[in-house]
């Protein structure tokens, strides 16, 4: 921002000149901070704009010493040129370098208001002074006096000491007027209220957009955090569903084998044998399981080749085999295969189905159960159906017994995250038939971290 402002005075002896001051601000995003309100001036940070890393302030700074040192050389040439060889002119050259030897130290002392530059900034503006009562043309070194003593002192303090050096100002033009010039008493004011409000609003603006930054980086702070957050319950449920269907229930296998083996090891030694060794093959594969989805890859019956297929008839021939279990699986695969599907969806699906039959096993009482497999153009759906006891689904009439598992929510998270669908069909006595259908096309997943509703397990 330019503020051009020109003041006719007088000179030494008695001639008008037109003397324009140009006073550059422009605010600096981000290198102010200040007072909270935004009332009065404000100041950089503890360094001064002298230390701040943001280079319009250093330029604002840089322009102000040069305006200062400009204007004080200036008022000393053509005092030495309008007054030659007069008695004050040793003492105007010594006020002059000792007035250019105090501001050069105000950076040293930085712009907070501590005691060493409350009395730096008293001496620098007694010297002022002195030397605009000897020679009232080192009147105009006031505006870059102005900026320091608004960059320095609280807002009060500030306004009085511009209104101080202001009266000098008009003081001094008017004792170099041959006679009085109303322009002389209102252009010092006018002058010192444009660079003091430029000042105000610069440095308010700057304060307004360092709060904004700060806000920025707040909510950028708060938002990598949330998905952190998201990240690390996603991949919690993702575990929890993992274990669920494979390591959990192949624990629940080994148990029911152990003890059948437990009970007939001294009636009949070869089923026992048979059942430990059953209950080995399952660790084996619980084993390949858990090293599998620690590393996030596909299920074991998966990795071995032959598609979601091949795996399905895997499972239902390795429940079948445990015989204390009483349980016949049968499986289907109906529709013409075109192109696979993508790795999830097998992933899923066949989650889905070691999960569905660990509850048949665990809560149907059944005797037999089929996996159906039906490939459609734009979906693929896997069809669960058992004829055990059944039960009442949950937003019927509520669970039959009360009791709610992890089973199915954990379905519905891990289909939701492809955008598929469970549906459950059971009344009490009539058996079950659960439908996982998933989308062959794109679909926007749910928030895979949004808990589904719980159902009986």
């Amino acid at each position: 921002m330019d503020v051009s402002v020109q003041v006719s005075s007088a000179d030494d002896d008695g001639e008008e000149r037109e003397h324009k001051v140009k006073h550059r601000t422009r605010s600096a995003p981000g290198t102010a901070t200040g007072r909270a309100d935004g009332t009065g001036p404000v100041r950089t940070d503890g360094t001064g704009a002298e230390g701040s890393g943001d280079p319009e302030a250093r330029r604002l700074t840089l322009l102000m010493h040069a305006a200062f040192f400009l204007l004080l050389g200036a008022s000393l040439a053509r005092f030495l040129l309008r007054h030659p060889g007069e008695g004050r002119t040793p003492w105007i050259i010594a006020l002059s370098v000792a007035l250019a030897v105090l501001y050069v130290l105000g950076p040293v002392l930085g712009s907070r208001p501590t005691p060493r530059s409350l009395v730096w900034l008293g001496v620098l503006v007694a010297v002022w002074m002195v030397l605009v009562v000897l020679a009232p043309s080192f009147a105009w070194c006031a505006v870059p006096l102005f900026y320091t003593g608004l960059r320095i002192l609280p807002p009060r303090a500030a306004l009085v000491l511009v209104a101080l050096l202001t009266l000098f100002v008009v003081a001094a033009q008017l004792r170099l007027a041959e006679g009085f010039d109303p322009n002389l008493v209102l252009a010092p004011p006018a002058v010192a209220a444009v660079a003091t409000a430029v000042f105000v609003h610069m440095q308010r603006q700057a304060v307004r957009q360092r709060e904004l930054i700060d806000d920025l980086l707040r909510t950028r702070r708060e938002l990598a955090a949330t998905e952190r957050r998201e990240g690390t319950l996603a991949e919690r449920q993702r575990l929890s569903m993992e274990i669920h269907d494979t390591l959990a229930q192949g624990l629940s296998s080994q148990q029911m084998l152990l003890q059948a083996a437990d009970r007939t090891w001294d009636a009949d030694p070869a089923t026992a044998r048979r059942h430990v060794r059953t209950a080995t093959g399952i660790a084996e594969r619980n084993l390949a399981e858990a090293r599998r989805f620690v590393h996030d890859l596909a299920p074991a019956d998966l990795a071995e080749g032959g598609g979601l297929e091949a795996a399905l008839h895997a499972l239902a021939a390795r429940e079948t085999a445990q015989a204390q279990v009483r349980l016949t699986v049968r499986c289907h695969v109906e529709g013409e295969q075109h192109t696979a599907p993508p790795d999830r969806v097998q992933s899923a699906l066949l989650r889905v189905a070691q999960g569905a039959l660990a509850n048949v096993k665990e809560h149907a009482h059944a005797t037999e159960a089929a996996l159906t497999l039906t490939r459609l153009d734009d979906r693929i759906v896997l069809d669960i159906a058992d004829n055990g006891q059944g039960f009442t689904p949950a937003g019927r009439s509520g669970p039959a017994d009360g009791v709610r598992g992890h089973g199915l929510p954990a379905m519905r998270a891990r289909l939701h995250q492809l955008g598929g669908t469970l549906t459950i069909e059971s009344a009490p006595g009539e058996g079950t038939v659960l439908s996982a259908a998933v989308p062959l096309t794109p679909a926007a997943p749910e928030d895979p971290v949004t808990p589904a509703p719980k159902d009986p397990a």
